[in-house]
């Protein structure tokens, strides 16, 4: 009975201590970062860049592949749909 609550209040401590340092160096890491002014300044820039960057980058695959799939739809030759989807490539491909 002993050595279970003894077990059990060293695995607590240890879940404490680890809990602890993982708080602490994260606290410190957001401290250091929030009092270099340029680093948090320059570290947002990035950040923004690469979201943009690769929000362009993802909307132009996706709508490259879009056409290619309606172009293909308007080679089936299907009456409705057909005529339809070859005015939207058309609307698309005078935009571009």
């Amino acid at each position: 009975m002993f050595k279970k609550r003894r077990k059990e209040k060293m695995l607590i401590e240890t879940i404490d201590d680890l809990n602890k340092n993982l708080l602490e160096s994260n606290l410190i890491d957001i401290g250091q970062l929030l009092q270099d002014r340029k680093k948090l300044l320059f570290t947002n820039l990035i950040s923004g860049i690469a979201r943009g960057v690769g929000i362009g980058i993802g909307v132009t695959i996706i709508t490259a592949i879009l056409v290619i799939i309606l172009q293909k739809i308007v080679t089936l030759n299907i009456p409705v749909i057909g005529e339809y989807i070859s005015d939207i490539v058309e609307i698309v491909q005078k935009r571009i």
